[in-house]
Protein backbone atom coordinates (compact mmCIF):
# COMPACT_ATOMS: atom_id res chain seq x y z
CA UNK A 1 0.00 0.00 0.00
CA UNK A 2 1.26 3.21 -0.97
CA UNK A 3 1.59 6.48 1.03
CA UNK A 4 -1.10 7.14 3.81
CA UNK A 5 -2.53 3.90 3.26
CA UNK A 6 -3.63 5.33 -0.35
CA UNK A 7 -3.93 2.40 -2.44
CA UNK A 8 -1.52 2.63 -6.19
CA UNK A 9 -4.75 2.37 -8.69
CA UNK A 10 -4.49 1.35 -12.36
CA UNK A 11 -7.62 2.28 -14.17
CA UNK A 12 -8.14 0.51 -17.64
CA UNK A 13 -11.49 1.96 -17.87
CA UNK A 14 -11.89 5.99 -18.82
CA UNK A 15 -15.32 5.68 -16.50
CA UNK A 16 -13.36 4.31 -13.76
CA UNK A 17 -10.46 6.84 -13.68
CA UNK A 18 -13.20 9.77 -13.31
CA UNK A 19 -15.17 7.96 -11.08
CA UNK A 20 -11.72 7.74 -8.88
CA UNK A 21 -10.79 11.23 -9.67
CA UNK A 22 -14.57 12.18 -8.38
CA UNK A 23 -13.39 10.49 -5.34
CA UNK A 24 -10.83 12.46 -4.83
CA UNK A 25 -7.98 9.56 -5.43
CA UNK A 26 -7.00 11.04 -8.72
CA UNK A 27 -3.47 11.43 -7.09
CA UNK A 28 -3.64 8.10 -6.62
CA UNK A 29 -3.51 7.09 -9.94
CA UNK A 30 -0.47 5.50 -10.89
CA UNK A 31 -1.61 3.74 -14.74
CA UNK A 32 -4.50 3.65 -17.32
CA UNK A 33 -6.23 2.74 -20.12
CA UNK A 34 -4.85 4.35 -23.46
CA UNK A 35 -8.19 5.56 -23.75
CA UNK A 36 -8.67 8.04 -20.93
CA UNK A 37 -8.56 11.39 -21.32
CA UNK A 38 -10.23 12.96 -18.24
CA UNK A 39 -9.40 14.94 -15.94
CA UNK A 40 -6.15 15.96 -18.32
CA UNK A 41 -4.65 17.15 -15.66
CA UNK A 42 -5.03 13.68 -13.46
CA UNK A 43 -4.16 11.63 -16.12
CA UNK A 44 -2.19 12.95 -19.41
CA UNK A 45 1.05 11.77 -17.79
CA UNK A 46 0.47 8.35 -16.70
CA UNK A 47 1.02 5.36 -18.36
CA UNK A 48 -1.07 3.80 -20.53
CA UNK A 49 -1.02 0.00 -19.90
CA UNK A 50 -3.54 -1.24 -22.83
CA UNK A 51 -3.35 -0.54 -26.70
CA UNK A 52 -6.01 -1.19 -28.76
CA UNK A 53 -5.27 -4.26 -31.79
CA UNK A 54 -7.63 -2.57 -34.02
CA UNK A 55 -6.30 0.52 -35.93
CA UNK A 56 -8.74 3.27 -34.81
CA UNK A 57 -8.04 5.77 -37.87
CA UNK A 58 -9.22 3.31 -40.11
CA UNK A 59 -12.96 4.05 -41.31
CA UNK A 60 -16.08 3.47 -38.72
CA UNK A 61 -17.05 0.29 -41.42
CA UNK A 62 -14.00 -0.83 -41.29
CA UNK A 63 -13.33 -1.14 -37.38
CA UNK A 64 -16.96 -2.77 -37.08
CA UNK A 65 -15.22 -5.52 -39.56
CA UNK A 66 -12.39 -5.74 -37.82
CA UNK A 67 -14.12 -6.00 -34.64
CA UNK A 68 -16.79 -8.71 -36.03
CA UNK A 69 -13.58 -10.62 -37.58
CA UNK A 70 -12.39 -11.11 -34.36
CA UNK A 71 -15.13 -12.47 -33.16
CA UNK A 72 -15.77 -14.80 -35.66
CA UNK A 73 -12.10 -15.97 -34.92
CA UNK A 74 -12.57 -16.13 -31.24
CA UNK A 75 -16.04 -17.68 -31.05
CA UNK A 76 -15.36 -20.84 -32.26
CA UNK A 77 -12.38 -21.68 -29.93
CA UNK A 78 -14.57 -20.56 -26.76
CA UNK A 79 -12.21 -17.61 -26.49
CA UNK A 80 -13.27 -14.17 -25.27
CA UNK A 81 -13.20 -11.42 -27.38
CA UNK A 82 -9.81 -9.49 -27.35
CA UNK A 83 -9.85 -6.28 -28.99
CA UNK A 84 -7.19 -4.81 -26.79
CA UNK A 85 -3.87 -5.84 -25.54
CA UNK A 86 -3.21 -5.16 -21.57
CA UNK A 87 0.88 -4.49 -20.79
CA UNK A 88 1.72 -7.03 -18.32
CA UNK A 89 5.27 -6.10 -18.49
CA UNK A 90 4.09 -2.26 -17.63
CA UNK A 91 1.50 -3.36 -14.95
CA UNK A 92 4.29 -5.22 -13.11
CA UNK A 93 6.47 -2.30 -13.05
CA UNK A 94 3.92 0.06 -11.44
CA UNK A 95 3.33 -2.06 -8.51
CA UNK A 96 -0.29 -1.25 -8.38
CA UNK A 97 -2.34 -2.49 -5.55
CA UNK A 98 -5.55 -2.03 -7.18
CA UNK A 99 -7.01 -2.49 -10.82
CA UNK A 100 -10.14 -1.32 -11.91
CA UNK A 101 -11.83 -2.87 -15.35
CA UNK A 102 -15.21 -3.80 -16.81
CA UNK A 103 -17.07 -6.94 -18.09
CA UNK A 104 -19.83 -5.29 -19.38
CA UNK A 105 -18.96 -4.76 -22.92
CA UNK A 106 -15.75 -6.59 -25.11
CA UNK A 107 -15.79 -4.20 -27.37
CA UNK A 108 -16.00 -0.95 -25.26
CA UNK A 109 -12.63 -1.67 -23.73
CA UNK A 110 -10.21 -4.27 -22.61
CA UNK A 111 -12.49 -7.37 -20.86
CA UNK A 112 -11.71 -8.79 -17.34
CA UNK A 113 -10.32 -12.26 -18.59
CA UNK A 114 -7.22 -10.42 -20.32
CA UNK A 115 -6.97 -8.08 -17.22
CA UNK A 116 -6.50 -11.32 -15.03
CA UNK A 117 -3.75 -13.39 -17.32
CA UNK A 118 -2.12 -9.98 -16.89
CA UNK A 119 -2.54 -10.16 -13.31
CA UNK A 120 -1.85 -13.80 -13.30
CA UNK A 121 1.87 -12.87 -14.31
CA UNK A 122 2.85 -10.21 -12.48
CA UNK A 123 5.47 -11.41 -9.67
CA UNK A 124 6.28 -7.71 -8.17
CA UNK A 125 2.59 -7.68 -6.66
CA UNK A 126 -0.61 -9.26 -6.73
CA UNK A 127 -2.89 -6.68 -6.95
CA UNK A 128 -6.92 -6.60 -6.13
CA UNK A 129 -8.80 -6.48 -9.07
CA UNK A 130 -12.37 -4.99 -9.41
CA UNK A 131 -14.31 -4.90 -11.91
CA UNK A 132 -17.44 -2.84 -13.02
CA UNK A 133 -20.24 -3.94 -14.83
CA UNK A 134 -23.28 -1.52 -15.44
CA UNK A 135 -26.25 -2.16 -17.20
CA UNK A 136 -28.58 0.51 -15.65
CA UNK A 137 -28.33 3.67 -13.65
CA UNK A 138 -28.83 1.71 -10.63
CA UNK A 139 -25.91 -0.65 -11.60
CA UNK A 140 -23.41 2.55 -11.92
CA UNK A 141 -24.80 4.01 -8.14
CA UNK A 142 -23.75 0.47 -7.08
CA UNK A 143 -20.20 0.45 -9.44
CA UNK A 144 -19.47 3.80 -7.82
CA UNK A 145 -20.15 2.59 -4.23
CA UNK A 146 -17.77 -0.49 -5.05
CA UNK A 147 -15.06 1.49 -6.05
CA UNK A 148 -15.11 3.90 -3.05
CA UNK A 149 -14.92 0.47 -0.65
CA UNK A 150 -12.36 -0.57 -3.40
CA UNK A 151 -10.16 2.64 -2.30
CA UNK A 152 -10.55 2.57 1.51
CA UNK A 153 -12.97 5.71 1.76
CA UNK A 154 -16.82 4.64 1.87
CA UNK A 155 -18.02 7.50 3.16
CA UNK A 156 -16.64 9.89 0.01
CA UNK A 157 -18.10 7.34 -1.94
CA UNK A 158 -21.63 8.08 -0.21
CA UNK A 159 -21.02 11.88 -0.45
CA UNK A 160 -20.60 11.51 -4.12
CA UNK A 161 -23.59 9.29 -4.52
CA UNK A 162 -26.20 11.66 -2.61
CA UNK A 163 -24.72 14.31 -5.12
CA UNK A 164 -25.53 12.82 -8.11
CA UNK A 165 -28.53 11.69 -7.19
CA UNK A 166 -30.06 14.94 -6.19
CA UNK A 167 -28.77 16.54 -9.88
CA UNK A 168 -30.65 13.72 -11.26
CA UNK A 169 -33.71 14.25 -9.37
CA UNK A 170 -33.55 17.91 -10.34
CA UNK A 171 -33.17 16.89 -13.77
CA UNK A 172 -36.16 14.71 -13.68
CA UNK A 173 -38.30 17.24 -11.91
CA UNK A 174 -37.52 19.84 -14.83
CA UNK A 175 -38.24 17.64 -17.22
CA UNK A 176 -41.67 16.65 -15.82
CA UNK A 177 -42.74 20.03 -16.77
CA UNK A 178 -42.16 19.78 -20.19
CA UNK A 179 -45.27 19.70 -22.29
CA UNK A 180 -44.20 17.51 -25.31
CA UNK A 181 -42.11 14.32 -25.23
CA UNK A 182 -40.08 14.08 -28.00
CA UNK A 183 -39.34 11.03 -30.12
CA UNK A 184 -34.91 10.64 -29.86
CA UNK A 185 -32.85 8.44 -31.64
CA UNK A 186 -29.48 8.32 -29.99
CA UNK A 187 -26.53 6.67 -32.01
CA UNK A 188 -23.78 4.47 -31.04
CA UNK A 189 -22.19 3.82 -34.22
CA UNK A 190 -22.64 5.45 -37.24
CA UNK A 191 -21.75 2.98 -40.28
CA UNK A 192 -22.98 0.89 -39.55
CA UNK A 193 -25.69 2.38 -37.92
CA UNK A 194 -26.17 1.24 -34.31
CA UNK A 195 -28.83 2.26 -31.81
CA UNK A 196 -27.81 2.54 -27.78
CA UNK A 197 -29.34 0.58 -24.93
CA UNK A 198 -27.90 0.10 -21.27
CA UNK A 199 -28.22 3.24 -19.31
CA UNK A 200 -28.80 5.66 -21.83
CA UNK A 201 -32.68 5.11 -22.60
CA UNK A 202 -33.19 6.08 -18.96
CA UNK A 203 -31.11 9.17 -19.39
CA UNK A 204 -33.12 9.97 -22.57
CA UNK A 205 -36.25 9.93 -20.57
CA UNK A 206 -34.86 11.70 -17.48
CA UNK A 207 -34.05 14.49 -19.78
CA UNK A 208 -38.02 14.60 -21.30
CA UNK A 209 -37.89 12.52 -24.18
CA UNK A 210 -38.42 9.29 -25.45
CA UNK A 211 -35.77 6.89 -26.76
CA UNK A 212 -37.30 4.91 -29.82
CA UNK A 213 -35.19 2.44 -30.27
CA UNK A 214 -33.00 1.82 -26.81
CA UNK A 215 -33.78 -0.48 -23.97
CA UNK A 216 -33.05 0.12 -20.85
CA UNK A 217 -30.90 -2.68 -19.21
CA UNK A 218 -30.06 -4.14 -22.59
CA UNK A 219 -27.44 -4.21 -24.66
CA UNK A 220 -27.05 -1.94 -28.01
CA UNK A 221 -28.42 -3.26 -31.49
CA UNK A 222 -27.63 -2.76 -34.83
CA UNK A 223 -30.75 -0.59 -37.00
CA UNK A 224 -31.82 -1.02 -40.38
CA UNK A 225 -32.45 2.34 -42.16
CA UNK A 226 -36.01 0.98 -43.13
CA UNK A 227 -36.93 1.05 -39.20
CA UNK A 228 -34.85 4.40 -38.97
CA UNK A 229 -37.66 5.86 -41.42
CA UNK A 230 -40.34 4.98 -40.17
CA UNK A 231 -39.36 6.10 -36.46
CA UNK A 232 -38.74 9.44 -37.97
CA UNK A 233 -37.27 10.96 -34.93
CA UNK A 234 -37.61 14.64 -34.08
CA UNK A 235 -34.04 14.68 -32.31
CA UNK A 236 -30.76 12.34 -33.56
CA UNK A 237 -28.19 12.55 -30.90
CA UNK A 238 -25.02 11.52 -32.76
CA UNK A 239 -22.18 9.43 -29.68
CA UNK A 240 -20.06 6.74 -31.27
CA UNK A 241 -19.11 5.17 -28.43
CA UNK A 242 -15.09 5.33 -27.86
CA UNK A 243 -14.66 8.19 -30.02
CA UNK A 244 -13.74 12.10 -29.46
CA UNK A 245 -15.76 14.83 -30.27
CA UNK A 246 -13.93 15.74 -33.71
CA UNK A 247 -14.03 12.57 -34.89
CA UNK A 248 -17.34 12.19 -34.22
CA UNK A 249 -18.43 15.18 -36.11
CA UNK A 250 -16.30 13.47 -39.16
CA UNK A 251 -18.29 10.58 -39.07
CA UNK A 252 -21.21 12.69 -39.18
CA UNK A 253 -20.72 12.81 -42.54
CA UNK A 254 -21.82 9.28 -43.23
CA UNK A 255 -25.29 9.75 -42.23
CA UNK A 256 -24.91 13.06 -44.21
CA UNK A 257 -24.72 10.73 -47.30
CA UNK A 258 -27.80 8.51 -46.65
CA UNK A 259 -30.68 9.29 -48.54
CA UNK A 260 -32.97 8.04 -45.53
CA UNK A 261 -31.40 10.21 -42.71
CA UNK A 262 -31.87 13.46 -44.99
CA UNK A 263 -35.29 12.50 -44.72
CA UNK A 264 -35.98 12.44 -40.98
CA UNK A 265 -37.86 15.28 -39.16
CA UNK A 266 -34.70 15.91 -36.87
CA UNK A 267 -32.54 16.61 -40.50
CA UNK A 268 -35.63 18.73 -42.13
CA UNK A 269 -35.78 20.68 -39.00
CA UNK A 270 -32.64 22.39 -38.59
CA UNK A 271 -32.03 22.53 -42.49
Amino acid sequence: MSKGNRPRIVSLLPSATEIVCALGFGDALVGRSHECDFPTDLVADLPACTVSKIDVEQSSKRIDQAIKQVWQEHQPAGKALSVYEVDAAMLDELTPDLILTQDQCEVCAVNLSDVQRAVDAMVVSKPRVRSLSPLCLEDLWKDIEGVAEAVGDVTRGCELLERLRRRVAQIGWQSAQLEKRSGVTCLEWLDPVMGTGNWVPQLVELAGAVDLFGRAGEHSEYLSWEDFEKADPRLIVSMPCGLGIERSRRDLEILLEHPVFGRCRAVRGSQ
